[in-house]
């Protein structure tokens, strides 16, 4: 992983307060940043409070959905997230709910799925805001662009809306959703994502980039994979102001010995408007420049025991003086981190594949999944502000296993302020503590040593297997 280091940290008055007030918070680990204010005010505004005189309040479902979210195992079911309210509700005196999951699943269906998307945004954007200047790249602030997919059970809902790819035959395989992301390089935190069919027409990662322009603000600084690399992309970056690196699409010649000579393979480059694409209307064609002038760079990258490996990189930050090579290449290293951030969404908050049994809550359980990712990243800022380190630095499945070791004993508030405010700070300091190795060329074979059960792979669907089992009776 590439760590952005730099200038001692600096903590933002801002960011600080949040940090006090994450300190003196006698509640869940991050109940100050989401907290029931919060809740309502952005659930209010979606017309989406309910139960507010029942058990399960839209807070409490909430908070009872995020606590499933972030488990795995037999801690992830509905049943565990009942019994965490029956616990909470016995340990502060309140007249505890049946064993039963249907009210909680009910309350659950109500979510509003524009509600927690605007809350997972709104936290991400408030940290990004009040973020150590220090975590910037250059002070810019770098956004990461990757997409990803993801399964979910296979019920007739889910197939209608996320099919299957048309490979698979019917009943065999499972529903799948395409996904394309924005990730902050400073706080590590989902700045928004899109999530559409697998296959499709408009359904490719560009498509759903294109969908989430307007969370990109003026002087961010995009970092992309060669699959956006594109003209038409990168004209539509520009006309926000939107700064782009990215490597260089596979299907583009590159000729150093053209353009505009800045170093050795480094030059300024002239590209041309192609034809309309078929989604772009008229209107919007005509507004695309004909011609960008962009900086072409190709630069080695050295593995230990293997190769060297020549990457072009393309981007629209074309001063020599102000972004050299080296600090270009500097910049397209931090790509990788996109991967390790879909990798700890996917592996270590199970999002590779969903639960739910319909879209919509196939949709709820995405959005809780994600704003559960960004109040760990938020509380791990926090103790990296507090301790001289970068987010980044730290790992996140880490301050996840923190967080929920202290969820029970904080959430019932049944300890005094003091000794709240000391378990707050220890945690902190503990999350501060959990680095991420660095292992410089460390190489693998993609091989298991445990051996699975030898059962065959499913290419029948099951009705008809399990008819042949009958048969053969």
């Amino acid at each position: 992983m590439y760590s952005m280091t730099g200038s001692r940290v600096r903590g933002s008055v801002s960011f600080r307060q949040v940090v006090a007030a994450f300190l003196s918070q006698p509640g869940l680990p991050f109940a100050e940043i989401l907290s029931a204010e919060r809740v309502e005010r952005i659930f209010a505004k979606h017309g989406n409070l309910f139960g507010m005189s029942s058990v399960y309040s839209t807070v409490v479902t909430l908070w009872a959905f995020l606590g499933q979210v972030l488990r795995d195992g037999k801690e992830a079911a509905c049943q565990s997230a009942v019994a965490d309210v029956i616990t909470y509700r016995e340990l502060v005196g309140l007249p505890a709910p049946t064993a039963d999951t249907g009210d909680y699943c009910r309350a659950r269906a109500k979510l509003s799925e524009e509600a927690l998307h605007d809350l997972t945004v709104e936290v991400a954007e408030e940290l990004e805001q009040a973020a150590d200047p220090a975590w910037f790249w250059k002070g810019r602030h770098a956004k990461l662009i990757d997409g990803f997919t993801f399964t979910m059970p296979d019920t007739a809902a889910n197939q209608e809306a996320y099919p299957q790819p048309a490979s698979q035959q019917e009943g065999v395989g499972f529903p799948i959703a395409r996904a394309c992301a924005i990730f902050s390089l400073a706080s590590a935190c989902l700045m928004d994502l899109a999530v559409g069919p697998y296959a499709g027409k408009e359904t490719g990662e560009t498509a759903l980039l294109r969908s989430m322009l307007d969370a990109l603000q003026l002087g961010d600084i995009v970092v992309a994979d060669r699959f956006y690399c594109s003209f038409m992309m990168i004209a539509l970056l520009l006309d926000r102001g939107v700064d782009v690196c990215a490597r260089l699409h596979q299907r583009r010649h590159v000729d150093f010995r053209r353009g505009q000579r800045l170093g050795k393979y480094d030059h300024l480059v002239e590209w041309k408007r192609p034809a309309k694409p078929s989604w772009m209307d008229e209107a919007t064609y005509a507004l695309i420049p004909e011609k960008v002038i962009l900086r072409e760079i190709r630069f080695n990258v050295f593995e230990r025991g293997c190769r060297v490996q020549a990457l072009t990189v393309v981007t629209t930050l074309t001063d020599p003086k102000e972004f050299t090579a080296e600090d270009i290449a500097e910049l397209y290293g931090f790509r990788w981190n996109s991967e390790l951030d879909i990798r700890a969404i996917k592996q270590s908050l199970q999002l590779d594949h969903v639960r739910c049994k319909s879209p919509e809550m196939v949709r709820n359980e995405l959005w809780t999944t994600l704003l559960g990712y960004n109040l760990v990243r938020t509380t791990a800022a926090a103790a990296a502000l507090l301790h001289g380190r970068e987010p980044r630095q730290i790992s996140f499945t880490g301050a996840c296993q923190h967080l929920l070791k202290s969820w029970t004993v904080l959430s019932t508030q049944t300890i005094r302020p003091e000794a709240a405010r000391r378990l707050c700070r220890s945690l902190l300091e503990r999350i501060s503590q959990v680095i991420v190795a660095n292992r410089p060329g460390r190489i693998e074979p993609r091989v298991l040593k445990r051996r699975r059960h030898r059962y065959p792979l499913m290419r029948e669907p099951r009705a008809e297997l399990r008819n042949q089992l009958t048969k053969c009776k």
